[in-house]
């Protein structure tokens, strides 16, 4: 297998490390950046300020894949949601994730087989409580792969991935305790809390050149809680 080099913004987080080691377990290069300083064993690690236009750093030579990881978790009554959690919530989910890849498309598009992968939630397709900022936010997410797809196609393939809850830092508020962590299982038809393992194994799928026939997709990766309901 030729070895293939991505690009993850949102390194840090624990869906791009696991994600980052299967890649370099297959033999591929992986570059990271972060709000963090935390590098985690990539083979180059950049800090940033924040993910927005003219922040993220020069980049050379061909890049064979990107995936866009940072993303928020503000549940909130609707009445309670501020204009600056709205704003906060667009910025980093789906301004930043425009911002990425605008940013590395010429690396891309001189790249053998290269792919974009974004990241979505449940919530968008499946209407939740509390939900109205990020499903909002990632909303505009998968409207930006599905337009890129079209766009960049036939050169750069462009999918999203939209999991449930996770097992992650970032949901710890939701499975804090045994019993939020038991009430999560049994809202999802598997009866299971997703894992970074899990999450993982879509992005490097879909990254892969085993996807490609596969553009303009959003990846549902959430035990089924967006397409089945169990009497």
């Amino acid at each position: 297998m030729a070895q293939r080099t991505y690009i993850f913004a949102g390194a840090s987080s624990a869906m791009a490390v696991q994600a980052m080691t299967v890649l370099k377990e297959q033999g591929h290069r992986v570059i990271g950046i972060s709000r963090s300083s935390s590098n985690a064993g990539y083979d180059e690690f950049y800090t940033v300020e924040q993910y927005s236009f003219s922040t993220f750093p020069k980049i050379e030579g061909d890049v064979n894949g990107l995936a866009y990881f940072p993303g928020t978790i503000n549940l909130k009554p609707f009445h309670r949601i501020s204009e600056a959690d709205f704003t906060t919530d667009f910025s980093i989910n789906a301004l930043g994730a425009a911002a990425f890849v605008q940013a590395y498309l010429p690396n891309l598009k001189n790249a053998h087989a290269p792919a974009v992968v974004l990241f979505s939630t449940v919530a968008v397709a499946t209407g939740m409580q509390f939900h109205a900022s990020i499903a909002m936010a990632k909303g505009a997410v998968e409207g930006l792969a599905r337009s890129l797809a079209a766009e960049l196609a036939p050169k750069i393939r462009v999918n999203c991935i939209a999991p449930s809850l996770t097992d992650t830092p970032l949901a710890e508020k939701l499975l804090g305790s045994p019993e939020k962590t038991e009430a999560g299982k049994n809202r999802n038809p598997l009866k299971l809390i997703g894992t970074t393992t899990d999450i993982a194994n879509a992005v490097t799928f879909l990254l892969s050149e085993n996807a490609n026939w596969i553009t303009g997709q959003v990846l549902a990766v959430d035990g089924g809680m967006g397409a089945v309901r169990l009497l």
